[in-house]
């Protein structure tokens, strides 16, 4: 049975052009037994395979396809090799070159070029040698090269191998082609039939073009969320090291011919110098433009911003939750070099080397090869911007970390000047609009705070809960308090089970105080409560009932908020904070300072940037208290500047708050004064890829614990619970930072 609508792109090259190759070609089997070396062109074996696939010669579009991605991967490889191989044949060479000789210094230039032209001649020469005859046969047009990058060719893969039923390779190529179109429609059709097959594994949806140093990259970052250092910085660390590499070969693959864009190839009249400029200028400009090669991703529409520093950024905070602070110090300086006026990382630094003292702190510097790395850079964009400013060559700079000292003074006042040109058109237009904006914003605002409203009125799945305040009363959007969500006993039943299973400083790695002096902190998680109570070290009623409230929570919210799509967990914690009686008095600090939970928020520039170390993949965040039998401790929503109190919500046995995690709910918790506050602290997502893990680790005990396949609440049950953020680079703790996991 054919997948449904199994469509496929045909290339243009297909009706363009009719190839066929040598019969002996076509029978060269497909594997490693076939050299590389000895293939066809890419793009004849491109056109052959797309032929093959027009009669329905799926042997042959699978033998053609798989040896056409082999070629061009080949040449590819052979150029860098051979690049950088004779990149070093003049230092090979380099006692033949006759000593310096005393002389007028016009004649020593004039020596001085003749050598500089003599290391380029070995050095071309050295390529001949090392390339096959016929190189250049193997240069790929644009449109071809393109089809490659579309990855056009596992289009092809993926029907052939289906009409042959081998399914893992048709599943792998429709992915491979897939992740880098995501919005083909047809093979998303095809993606979702091949899942449905029986026979197909998880297994087999994978990426047969992933680039290693962005697979070590995610996977680092994904274990720094999961909050496992030491198995951050295995992947980090081997992410930099492909990076290099990768690095290397699109340097390497710079060295190409000149393209004369835009150019008539025979009205080209450049002289001598003109030619070497324009040449080395463009070589020069594509080596720059490798930073946005090796940060993008297929099917994503923008790379990875300040990429290669991210990866220290991460690196400093995971080296310094393993314990290892010279490296933690090493990263951070390194980070520096690129951001040198960071004032979070300076912070880091400075608070890493005060725990780890001055006196070993300053001989560590930072990785020499990226101070090789970003030396090179700075002259390369030196010479790139001279470039742009006395011959007209654009240069678009891909780093975000450039100094405004590398960019000549009157580049600098052209590019000011265009930017106010740009800044006083747009006002203009902008003005022009404002009267439309504001009119059109009057007639939809009733409608809008209406469809706010009908939106955040769903029911509240079990009996004997009642709203207590919504949107309008709490004077936001997307907010609600909730009473009667567990009774009096379950709060003292969880309570009970905080003060057996709970660790000081339980989520801000064994911190009593993560976020003031005045109070300690104890916490437990839903899967340790669960294991504690299967060792028999707290009772297995306070844990199971934990587990239960954390899911009635999450389905309160569900369904209240109206989601479309199920919440997942990303964090639940059960915590308290006790006041510290002696340091209660002057006190002025709270409790918890204002934050957003998906957002950085800078209170003076009344914005929150939503990217990392924010937890940006937070959707929704909800608190069930446990008590209100103590003093102080009230939870507030604020206006983004963090100081106008919008709404209060006194903390009472029972009472849940709920709220969207973005930028239009800043919250934070006043000091607690006397006595103890506890309750349930949760955060879900919408995106089930930041699923804690740690839940589904309780899912599965509590399965085989009670021999159940699903939790079945009964509506007198309470359930609460979402996770803390799952770190994103995360600012050190220290005062005045926040870090960790964010604590409603």
């Amino acid at each position: 049975m054919a997948p449904r609508r199994l469509r496929l792109l045909l290339l243009g090259v297909m009706v363009a052009a009719q190839v066929s190759l040598p019969a002996a070609a076509t029978a060269t089997a497909v594997g490693a037994e076939a050299d590389p070396a000895l293939l066809p062109p890419a793009d004849l074996l491109l056109t052959a395979g797309a032929d093959s696939y027009g009669r329905g010669d799926w042997g042959a579009v699978i033998l053609q396809m798989e040896r056409a991605l082999r070629s061009r991967e080949a040449h590819r490889a052979r150029l860098a090799r051979c690049r950088l191989l004779c990149s070093d044949a003049n230092r090979t060479d380099a006692g033949t070159d006759p000593p310096s000789q005393p002389a007028g210094a016009r004649q020593q230039r004039q020596l001085d070029d003749l050598r500089f032209f003599q290391r380029l001649l070995r050095r071309a020469a050295c390529l001949r040698r090392c390339l096959p005859d016929g190189a250049s046969r193997y240069q790929l047009g644009e449109e071809t090269e393109l089809e490659f990058r579309k990855r056009s060719p596992y289009n092809y893969l993926q029907v052939a191998y289906f009409k042959i039923n081998k399914l893992d390779k048709a599943v792998a190529a429709a992915h491979t082609f897939f992740v880098a179109n995501p919005d083909h429609m047809e093979m998303r059709q095809n993606l979702e039939y091949y899942q449905m097959m029986a026979g197909v594994k998880e297994s087999d949806f994978v990426d047969l073009e992933a680039k290693p140093h962005m697979q070590e990259f995610h996977l680092g970052v994904s274990y720094y969320t999961e909050e496992q250092p030491q198995a951050a910085v295995l992947h980090l660390e081997k992410a930099l090291e492909e990076y290099w590499v990768a690095d290397t070969e699109c340097r390497a693959l710079c060295e190409g011919p000149y393209d004369y864009e835009g150019y008539n190839y025979l009205e080209y009249n450049a002289d001598l110098y003109q030619a070497i400029v324009d040449h080395s200028l463009q070589v020069l400009s594509c080596k720059q433009a490798c930073v946005t090669e090796l940060a993008s991703e297929p099917g994503r529409e923008k790379p990875l911003e300040d990429f290669l520093p991210s990866h220290f950024n991460y690196l400093q905070f995971a080296y310094y939750n393993s314990g290892d602070y010279e490296k933690a110090i090493e990263c951070a300086k390194t980070y520096l070099l690129f951001f040198p006026e960071d004032e979070v990382m300076k912070q880091n630094l400075a608070y890493y080397t005060a725990v780890l003292g001055e006196h070993l702190a300053r001989p560590l510097k930072p990785r020499e090869n990226v101070q090789a790395y970003q030396r090179r850079s700075l002259v390369e964009k030196e010479l790139l911007f001279f470039g742009y400013d006395v011959f007209g060559i654009p240069f678009v700079d891909p780093d975000t970390w450039t100094p405004e000292a590398v960019i000549p003074k009157r580049l600098l006042e052209k590019q000011k000047v265009e930017r106010e040109t740009a800044a006083r058109i747009s006002e203009e237009i902008g003005n022009l609009m404002k009267e439309i904006e504001t009119l059109v914003e009057e007639k939809t605002k009733d409608s809008t705070d209406m469809s706010k409203l009908v939106r955040e009125g769903g029911p509240l799945v079990y009996d004997g809960l009642s709203i207590t305040m919504n949107s309008k009363l709490l004077n936001g959007s997307q907010r609600v308090v909730v009473d009667g969500v567990i009774s009096d006993e379950e709060c003292r039943e969880l309570q009970r089970l905080t003060n057996a299973a709970a660790s000081a400083g339980d989520g801000y790695r064994g911190k009593t105080s993560p976020h003031t002096p005045s109070e300690t902190f104890y916490g437990v998680t839903v899967y340790k409560a669960l294991k504690l109570g299967q060792e028999g070290k707290v009772p297995m009623r306070g844990a199971y009932l934990y587990y239960n409230v954390t899911e009635k929570v999450r389905r309160v919210m569900e369904s209240y908020f109206r989601l479309n799509v199920p919440l997942h967990f990303s964090y639940s914690h059960l915590v308290c904070r006790t006041a510290i009686d002696e340091k209660q008095e002057d006190r002025i600090d709270p409790s918890h300072p204002v934050h957003v939970d998906n957002c950085i928020l800078n209170a003076e520039a009344l914005e929150c940037v939503k990217e990392p170390p924010a937890y940006t993949f937070r959707d929704y965040s909800a608190i069930l208290y446990l008590n209100g039998d103590f003093e102080g401790g009230t939870f507030y929503f604020t206006e983004l500047d963090a100081k106008t109190v919008t709404a209060e919500v006194q903390p009472q046995c029972g009472r849940a708050v709920g709220f969207s995690s973005g930028s239009e709910n800043p919250h934070g918790v006043k000091a607690v004064t006397k006595g103890q506050r506890c309750a349930i602290a949760l955060w879900f997502t919408l995106d089930p890829r930041h699923s804690e893990r740690d839940r589904v680790q309780a899912d599965d005990l509590v399965r085989m614990l009670f021999n159940t396949e699903e939790t079945e609440l009964p509506p007198e049950q309470a359930t609460a619970a979402t996770q803390a953020p799952l770190p994103g680079p995360t600012e050190v703790p220290q005062p005045g930072s926040t870090s960790g996991k964010e604590e409603l």
